[in-house]
């Protein structure tokens, strides 16, 4: 990146911030601005900047903003409310997420078939997860019953570690490198990816906020320095867990729930600067994503991704989650507005970079175009829907005093750490 891309990019983050506050108030999101800016200067239009998708600094910028947002989207979880709401969530991963990744590989099969099997369940995986923060204003609106905005957070915040280690065993049987693998070494790979991550991350989130705690009551941290650990935490959690074979970005958000439960004192500072500094590197990312990504998605782009991304953003979403919800005494309208609200943002872009970066599946700049243009609907149909969606589904809810599901209460939830927020 020269000083001349450097400068562009400086000048678009603090355009938007001037203006910020304005623009959330109705339905323009940073997402949106930085994807349309990025465009612009681009490869899209002017293309004023001169960035190439082979740079290792920005996949490696990918993944650490998905490890701070992770992170500090799960320190702001209240896990005491989620004892008694938890069953929303635990569905929509145990049952919605295969079943979005299993109707998404059917139909990208059905719409591309050139592809195959295997990279038609690439694009069903990629765009399985999804990300709360294209549509922040509803997991921040109180007038959202708070069992909605939790399940909502804890989907996006879990669901994007848990495809992860899905899309690895597809790549590795597609690319043939680890094929002849039989049952014992793919369970250990998985349970390593699936118990080795959060286990990294009870480690780290615990001994870090017991840590930070007792030296801040001994007047031996600085403020500022709690501040800067938010960070230093969840890259920790991430890194360990990578080291020793499992799953860092569960890690991380694993690493951020103990974290919000533990210590009172990170949970303001990632209210504080770890909230900030993650925003402002995911909104770099949707900045790369609209001057380096989209621009080669609409040069390639045909009515089957266009078909393809519609369906991802509604029937392949909005089905899994009615099948997942089944009995829980929700309303159709919360089936729905859940449903609606599962943006496709920064976990897919970082897994499309992913295996770009790996350079060991070939083909894959045929299912590139589909996955973006996905992304792309997503940033501006959620951002824009996002604030009014929430207000007219919070009215429309009204105050917990009807006993409906949207407010009542479930048994407890079945994993606890013993731990609350102090303070």
């Amino acid at each position: 990146m020269s000083t001349a891309d450097l400068l562009i990019l400086a000048i678009g983050v603090f355009l938007w911030a001037l203006v910020s506050r304005k623009g959330e108030r109705g339905s323009v999101t940073g997402p949106m601005v930085f994807s349309l800016f990025g465009f612009l200067v681009g490869g899209g239009a002017f293309d004023l900047i001169d960035l190439s998708i082979e740079n290792a600094v920005i996949h490696r910028l990918a993944e650490i903003t998905l490890v701070v947002a992770l992170f500090c989207d799960a320190a702001r979880i209240d896990v005491s409310k989620l004892d008694s709401q938890h069953d929303i969530p635990v569905r929509l991963l145990a049952i919605g997420l295969p079943l979005a990744m299993i109707l998404g590989t059917l139909a990208a099969f059905v719409l591309l078939p050139h592809l195959g099997w295997g990279l038609a369940a690439i694009i069903g995986i990629i765009l399985a997860p999804t990300d709360a923060a294209l549509g922040q204003a509803v997991v921040s609106n109180e007038d959202v019953p708070e069992r909605i905005r939790q399940a909502l957070n804890v989907e996006s915040g879990l669901n994007d570690g848990l495809a992860f280690p899905v899309l690895l065993t597809v790549l590795s049987l597609i690319s043939g490198s680890e094929a002849t693998l039989g049952l014992a070494d793919w369970s250990l790979f998985l349970a390593g990816q699936l118990i080795l991550g959060p286990l990294s991350g009870v480690t780290v989130g615990l001994v870090g906020a017991i840590a930070v705690e007792k030296a801040s009551s001994r007047n031996w941290m600085s403020g500022r320095y709690v501040q800067i650990s938010t960070l230093t935490l969840a890259l920790l959690a991430y890194s360990a867990a990578e080291t020793i074979g499992g799953n860092g970005f569960i890690a991380a958000f694993v690493a951020g729930l103990v974290v919000g439960m533990r210590s009172h004192r990170l949970f303001e500072a990632v209210e504080d600067f770890g909230e900030t500094e993650g925003q402002l590197l995911t909104l770099t990312v949707f900045l790369l994503f609209g001057a380096i990504l989209l621009p080669d998605a609409v040069r390639e782009l045909e009515w089957r991704h266009v078909l393809y991304a519609g369906l991802s953003l509604t029937v392949l979403r909005m089905l899994p989650v009615a099948i997942s919800l089944l009995g829980t005494g929700l309303r159709p309208a919360t089936i729905g507005f859940i449903g609606w609200f599962g943006p496709r943002g920064l976990a897919s872009i970082l897994y499309l970079l992913l295996i770009t970066e790996s350079g060991a599946l070939a083909g894959v700049a045929d299912v590139a175009p589909t996955i973006l243009v996905t992304v792309a609907l997503s940033v501006l149909l959620h951002g824009a829907t996002a604030s009014p969606f929430a207000r007219v589904y919070g009215t429309r809810m009204g105050p917990g005093t009807d006993g409906r599901g949207e407010h009542r209460p479930v048994h407890a939830f079945p994993i606890g750490f013993g731990f609350r927020r102090n303070g």
